[in-house]
């Protein structure tokens, strides 16, 4: 028999009977526990702040319940809050905050602003440390390259190439493991910071970096600990591949197409893994960006 309080509506539950629902969650009967879920689910956001304070319930039970629930709420907020960002934002959209909001709907519970608080004290250290050597390109780019994968470790996941954690900023940064795209992101985020003339390049097949100045152009590819490239290099390696060479394959692409190469990324990912709802959630991205 369903309990009384899970006809009520949001609208005229009371405390005790929000109480006395929650109460449910830690019945050990899974019936039970699976409609108390879903009427907490069909209370939408609301019911993930009823929920918040049994994420450290003395029931461990309780806390696994309340978490997952309250896991999912937050999701669908961070799904809705992209969704409206892509379509909302220029093409020159804030990357950064559109990386970190990708994220987030795939991990709903990350601090950004702790990991936007770690890239600042990348920054400043790599800052410190290109104060002390010549003014030199080559000399530049070595010792980014050193401090960001020698000394901090990121490097390209050539064992778990399509695993999606390598797409999702967090992850890269909390693994410093990533494909071609998300540690080229990382890259060009903590060169901004330094305001270097850093752009991100969208080769077929491949995503490196390019540092241009008046005087000169070098091509960075992240994947392999930040190799340096020529340009024609990179159209040697275009035409190896098979396929071809035309001017716009080595030109910098805006952030709105960068994010829209990450989350095309992630659905094919996803289609391989056969995850459909989480296909389904980048084909609402990939849609939005596409316009």
């Amino acid at each position: 028999m369903d309990h009384p309080t899970i006809k009520k509506t949001a609208a005229h539950l009371s405390e005790s009977q929000r109480c006395a629902l929650i109460s449910l969650l830690s019945d050990e009967d899974p019936v039970v526990y699976e409609t108390v879920k879903q009427t907490l689910l069909g209370y939408g956001v609301e019911a993930a702040g009823w929920l918040r304070p049994n994420l450290t319930h003395p029931d461990p039970l309780m806390r696994r319940r309340a978490s997952e629930i309250v896991s999912h709420l937050d999701g669908v907020v961070a799904d809705n809050d992209f969704l409206a960002f892509c379509i909302s934002q220029p093409e020159d959209l804030d990357l950064e905050k559109g990386a970190w909001m990708l994220a987030r709907t795939q991990y709903p519970e990350i601090n950004i602003e702790a990991y936007r608080a770690l890239l600042d004290s990348f920054a400043d250290e790599l800052r410190d440390r290109i104060s002390k050597v010549s003014g030199t390109t080559d000399s530049l780019l070595a010792t980014i390259n050193e401090y960001l994968f020698e000394t901090l470790g990121f490097r390209g996941n050539e064992k778990d190439y399509y695993n999606p954690d390598n797409s999702y900023l967090n992850r890269v940064v909390d693994r410093r493991l990533g494909n071609p795209i998300s540690l080229c992101l990382a890259y060009l985020l903590i060169t901004k910071r330094l305001r270097l003339p850093i752009v991100g390049i969208g080769m077929p097949g491949h995503f490196i970096c390019r540092f241009q100045s008046s005087v000169t152009e070098v091509y960075i590819d992240v994947f392999f600990r930040g190799k340096l490239l020529t340009k024609a290099e990179c159209i040697k390696y275009l035409v190896q591949a098979g396929h071809g060479y035309l001017d716009g394959y080595l030109a910098p692409v805006t952030p709105r197409r960068m994010l829209l190469r990450v989350c095309a990324n992630l659905h094919q990912i996803y289609v391989d893994l056969s995850s459909p709802k989480d296909v389904a959630r980048m084909q609402r991205y990939i849609v939005a960006l596409s316009k």
